[in-house]
């Protein structure tokens, strides 16, 4: 049985801890582009992490005065408040010995935050259909948020959104890992020890083309956008790397396998839609290599690296302005169908 909903448009947000500013930045200049906001000009919104926590404000349901987040908001709340997400105090510091033998962060001042965003809205009620990724370490598989099955199965399937966000946000010693239960949701009868899925799908623009399918859209009506949060294209010497051992490559082996499975997600939608080199095109990815400008730690949100980020984000859209001119067309386009 398929969704009752088709999925053509389709955004898909990588995952980054503070480099989710840059995807903001994107989104916020396709909202100036077109003149809509982002959850009018798609049917589907797939993220991971950070991409996750961008796409439950994007999608938040109407509660009063106060509906969807404007990615202005966005790249705002991320410019200002990165650093309270990511603060450490002394006492932090000293319990947790640098980070080896506890979260390196205390998970309250993005809970507040995200509390604050997202007040007690709920994923079945989000203004356009998304899918936030986590994994479960305890049933060792991923778990996907989804608004389809939160409306189709309220009380199993159906979350606080700040719980959503605060799962896919998990990431494995920066933040506690989340418990969902009883105490967090009603629906819920079995326990749910969510981390960050970036361990899985740090891009998910394949989770997102699945998604599609499933809902019955046939390939040659699909339209997506993915959105990268910079990347750092170090080599590896193999002078340095031939004799690591488990210490060495903790770190390294990280990054390696994230780049790794986003350049085989970015590989595999190349091949199944058309991309830049096509007339037709209806796969845009938006991304840039970070260089020596900006960091990609998760968690670098001090004001130069902010403004580093920031300015990397207005390259790719000075870079890419024909595709986003193309990918505004192609939404504004559909939505008169």
């Amino acid at each position: 049985m398929t969704p009752d909903t088709s999925y053509k448009t389709i955004l898909s947000l990588d995952g980054g801890g503070i480099r989710g500013l840059i995807s903001a930045k994107i989104l916020a200049e396709i909202e100036e582009l077109s003149g809509q906001p982002i959850h009018q000009l798609f049917d589907l919104i797939v993220g991971t992490s950070t991409g996750g926590i961008l796409a439950a404000g994007l999608a938040r349901p109407q509660s009063g005065r106060v509906g969807p987040v404007p990615a202005k908001k966005l790249v705002e709340l991320y410019s200002k408040r990165g650093r309270d997400i990511f603060s450490r105090s002394f006492w932090k510091g000293v319990t947790s010995l640098g980070g080896y033998s506890d979260e390196k962060y205390d998970a309250a001042p993005l809970e507040n935050i995200l509390k604050k965003i997202l007040d007690d809205t709920e994923l079945k009620d989000t203004m356009v259909d998304i899918v936030v990724t986590s994994y479960d370490i305890e049933r060792r598989k991923p778990y996907l948020f989804k608004t389809r099955k939160a409306r189709a199965k309220p009380l199993g399937r159906n979350h606080l959104l700040r719980h959503v966000a605060r799962a896919t946000s998990a990431a494995p010693t920066y933040f506690e890992t989340l418990l969902l239960d009883k105490s967090q949701w009603e629906g819920e009868k079995k326990r749910r020890v969510l981390i960050d899925d970036g361990v899985f799908a740090n891009n998910p623009t394949m989770i997102a083309l699945s998604e599609a399918q499933y809902s019955g859209t046939d390939m040659k009506d699909i339209i997506l956008c993915a959105v990268g949060t910079g990347m750092h294209d170090r080599k590896i010497p193999y002078e340095e790397a031939k004799d690591w051992g488990p210490l060495g490559w903790a770190k390294p082996v990280i990054s390696v396998m994230m780049d790794g499975m986003s350049d085989s997600a970015d590989y595999h939608a190349q091949l199944l839609l058309p991309g830049s080199k096509s007339l037709k095109q209806r796969y845009f990815r938006f991304d840039i290599c970070l260089g020596d400008d900006a960091l990609d730690d998760l968690d670098a949100a001090d004001g130069a690296n902010v403004r580093a980020l920031l300015h990397k984000a207005d390259e790719i859209i000075r870079k890419q302005r024909k595709d986003l001119r193309r990918l505004v067309k192609l939404l504004s386009a559909q939505q008169n169908q």
